[in-house]
């Protein structure tokens, strides 16, 4: 089975078991001022997967009016690792100084971001004055490449957490949703919708949080509990390491390569 398959099947409904969001340690950033949008940037990247920015976007979109940008190293489209296309609306340079929130997703791209100079200095660059600097799914490798997880205690997808993250200096944690002071890590793909949401009450309060999730009708029942390594047995796991086996060995490629003197 190709990954594109792969996630076709995902994004039906294999990973939607949700995990409490857990915070891990303090303090945590105080809400941003009443009475404005919060301002949110997430990144686009050739070959991220769409779920990850798309899924966040949906519920935050609401905190957010005209002050949500979806950023690249230049605007326009940008190929997901399915093939479907996200618009930039700005590049690197016209994304605003000053954020609620910054956003990384994951993807097949992963290897490649964290090698990629441009990206990893405008991370650095915003996070510098971002509230919250948060990830999805291997979106934490490229945060961890950057130098922005060094220290913290961070999550990713299952197939690169425990054997790439410590090479970033990031504490590994097997939990679908982990808070660290201001980073924010989610595990694979549709924990992207938890994290979202967990930010949401962070930033604009439990009520606003619950009002989005009942909007979205986010009440997840898989038709399997194969969402977890743990939960889907020997074989199916295998099966999805395989699928899986060129992302995380490349990742696992690049932070070496990141520690090479």
């Amino acid at each position: 089975m190709s990954r594109r398959a792969a996630a076709a099947l995902l994004a039906a409904g294999g990973l939607l078991l949700p995990r409490a969001a857990r915070s891990l340690a303090g303090p945590e950033p105080a809400p941003p001022p009443d009475g404005r949008p919060v301002r949110v940037a997430m990144l686009l990247f050739p070959g991220m997967t769409a779920l990850d920015v798309i899924g966040p976007q949906a519920l935050l979109s609401g905190l957010a009016p005209g002050s949500l940008h979806l950023v690249a190293a230049s605007a326009g489209p940008v190929a997901s690792d399915t093939g479907v296309s996200l618009v930039a609306t700005t590049g690197f340079a016209g994304c605003p100084d000053a954020l609620d929130l910054l956003m990384v997703p994951g993807g097949d791209g992963t290897p490649a971001q964290m090698r990629d100079a441009a990206t990893l200095g405008f991370l650095r660059e915003r996070a510098a004055r971002a509230r919250w600097v948060a990830s999805v799914c291997t979106g934490s490798l490229i945060l961890g490449a950057a130098g922005l997880l060094r220290g913290y205690r961070a999550t990713s997808h299952w197939c690169v957490r425990d054997r790439v993250l410590p090479l970033l200096g990031a504490v590994p944690v097997a939990e679908r949703v982990v808070f660290d002071r201001d980073r924010a890590t989610a595990a694979g793909v549709s924990a992207g919708l938890d994290l979202a949401l967990a930010l949401a009450a962070r930033l604009r309060g439990e009520d606003y949080a619950r009002t989005a999730q009942l909007v979205a009708e986010y009440a997840p029942a898989p038709p399997f509990r194969a969402g977890t390594p743990e939960a889907a047995g020997p074989a199916v796991t295998q099966a999805a390491t395989d699928i899986l086996a060129t992302l995380a060995a490349e990742s696992e490629a690049a932070a070496r390569g990141l520690a090479a003197p």
